[in-house]
């Protein structure tokens, strides 16, 4: 695990708080708002960061995160310029882990060694790449564990036990557990997916200490709080955090200090938007 993660989820742990982990586009809605929505995520308590390299077939988003990646595409903002853009994010903070996200198309296009290389020098700490299969990772390992970057991968309650255990064998930083079957959004409750996941969680904790983050539809304090109760070490948010960012900054500030309230098992004086 790199050292940030690690020293980050330690901290955590001592103080018996969970991590808050907003996720948005690099370059979205442009380059200047964008590093000022990532300044904000940092200056209201988030944990880590995940930020996603926008691709043209984002197989793993839904419809929110699906536009902002269109958009800014047609942009013009480039994986150069998102390279540049994570520069100057680490600049604003040299503790806080960094992991972005991508599809595989985009490390092959500039290939495997130099983006591996490039994620180094904008100080990046870890990689998940959505689309590429556990039984492929061996593609890119060699690469990420030269630049000292932690390979994070997807699991969800459909992983097999041996898809798991390969997992296991290269993952860093925090697994990515999938909290519902499809694409990213909004979260309905289910007593069912909750067990599977409790036990998914336990099958990982007998085999691994790394930590256990859930996405794939957190988008309120109910959600991250019954996520918690499920055992994970913390939650990532991203068409919440993109749908406020559109329609109220303040509602998204208010957002960035109610989930890092949340995780720290302190009250915060105002409802969520």
């Amino acid at each position: 695990m790199s050292k940030r993660y690690e020293e980050r989820f330690n901290q955590l742990k001592k103080a018996n708080g969970k991590a808050f982990i907003p996720f948005t586009l690099l370059g979205w809605p442009n380059k200047d708002k964008s590093l000022k929505m990532i300044k904000e995520m940092i200056e209201c308590g988030a944990s880590a960061l995940e930020l996603g390299i926008a691709f043209s077939d984002p197989v793993a988003d839904g419809p929110v995160i699906q536009k902002a990646a269109y958009d800014t595409i047609a942009s013009g903002f480039s994986v150069h310029d998102a390279f540049d853009l994570l520069k100057e994010i680490r600049q604003l903070d040299e503790s806080i882990p960094i992991g972005i996200l991508v599809y595989f198309n985009t490390v092959l296009a500039k290939g495997i060694d130099t983006f591996f290389s490039l994620a180094k020098s904008a100080g990046v700490d870890g990689v998940l790449i959505a689309d590429l299969p556990a039984e492929s990772a061996h593609e890119v390992h060699p690469a990420a564990k030269a630049n000292g970057i932690d390979l994070i991968f997807l699991v969800s309650p459909v992983t097999t036990p041996t898809r798991l255990d390969i997992i296991l064998s290269k993952a860093g930083g925090f697994l990515y557990l999938v909290s519902r079957l499809g694409v990213t959004g909004i979260m309905e409750r289910s007593a069912e997916r909750d067990l599977a996941l409790n036990n998914l969680i336990k099958q990982i904790r007998q085999r691994s200490s790394v930590p256990i983050c859930a996405g794939f539809g957190i988008s309120s304090r109910a959600d991250a709080e019954r996520m918690f109760e499920i055992g994970v070490d913390g939650v990532i948010s991203g068409s919440r955090v993109i749908q406020l960012a559109q329609s109220s900054q303040r509602d998204l500030q208010e957002y960035y200090k109610e989930m890092s309230a949340v995780c720290q098992g302190v009250a915060f004086s105002k409802p969520l938007p």
